[in-house]
């Protein structure tokens, strides 16, 4: 009986232990919006580990250049730049000149925007760099400040602008070769700023795809499977709001009716991190929208049984055509 005791004892202390953490992680929280800020980003989670970005073809991209790039006084940012499997061969060995150069080749460019934690050296992000590069693609990528390599620190602002210079830096090298925006999970948010301020100013790009998009980071953040809160009392007050009041909105569904340009949606319908449906719904603003009227609006599903989830769309067969 006193080992019964003292064991239920333990638990129970145990068990009074884990509630009261439960219940005071809401107010810090809320009483420290940077919190939900970092897990909204996750820059400070670096995978794979122990990778030399500065050295693209350790990851087997030899035919690769890593630049470095400056958007801000006291930012820089990494940037990996594929050229097409077409120069491959001559690319080996080449410096930065000859790569920024080869912008200029008559192939179209994919400007990628990747997604929340991990870095440009992510595994599934140098296979899709692989696969784009296979069907013809320059693709240009970077880690935004804060992330891998990159100085600085991470915000919409700063992310957005990251972006923007790049596209710049691109468009004042490849002529007029077609230039794309690629955003995957987090970078779709990227990608629709990015975009919706090119057309605004005039310049949009030739196209814009989205691959496990959401509509704003406050559905997302309500629908992800993480969200344990999600039932607890204030769950919006407590989690996310201290998200808005960090600036930080991604709104994806207001973007799009600002977006006059080609749109591609890819979505997984067993994505476990962007829920399906939060895709299918950005998709539905859009074709009623009527900054799309006069362009090409599609949405692709991917079926459970292919097992794509979050990050695997790049091994669809289906993708060279579905590009095309």
């Amino acid at each position: 009986l006193s080992r019964r005791y003292g064991l239920w004892f333990r638990l129970r202390k145990l068990i009074l232990w884990l509630l009261g953490v439960y219940i005071a992680i809401p107010f810090l929280v809320k009483l420290c919006p940077a919190i939900q800020a970092k897990l909204v980003f996750l820059n400070f989670v670096r995978v794979p580990y122990f990778i030399d970005l500065k050295r693209p073809q350790d990851q087997g991209l030899n035919h690769t250049c890593n630049y470095y790039l400056q958007p801000e006084e006291d930012v820089t940012i990494g940037v990996w730049h594929t050229v097409p499997a077409a120069l491959w061969k001559n690319a080996r060995g080449k410096d930065q000149p000859w790569f920024e150069e080869a912008l200029g080749s008559s192939h179209p460019v994919i400007l990628y925007l990747h997604g929340n934690a991990g870095t440009r050296g992510g595994d599934h992000r140098v296979e899709l760099y692989k696969v784009l590069s296979s069907l013809g693609y320059h693709v240009v990528t970077f880690d935004y400040r804060g992330w891998g390599d990159s100085i600085g620190s991470p915000s919409e602002r700063g992310m957005t602008y990251d972006a923007l210079h790049v596209f710049d830096w691109i468009k004042a090298r490849s002529g007029d070769n077609p230039v794309y925006i690629w955003g995957h999970s987090l970078g779709t948010g990227v990608a629709t700023n990015l975009v919706r301020r090119l057309c605004e100013r005039e310049t949009p790009p030739d196209a814009l795809i989205l691959e496990s998009p959401f509509t704003n980071i406050r559905e997302e953040a309500r629908s992800h499977p993480f969200s344990i809160y999600r039932y607890f009392p204030g769950f919006d007050w407590f989690f996310l709001d201290p998200i808005t009041t960090s600036g930080i909105k991604f709104a994806n569904d207001e973007n799009v009716k600002y977006i006059s340009c080609s749109l591609l949606i890819l979505h997984a319908e067993d994505d476990p991190v962007v829920p399906f449906h939060l895709g299918k719904k950005l998709y539905n603003i859009a074709a009623t929208s009527r900054s799309f009227r006069d362009y090409k609006v599609q949405f692709v599903p991917f079926h459970t049984d292919l097992g794509y989830r979050h990050k695997y769309i790049y091994r669809s067969p289906e993708l060279p055509r579905i590009l095309r």
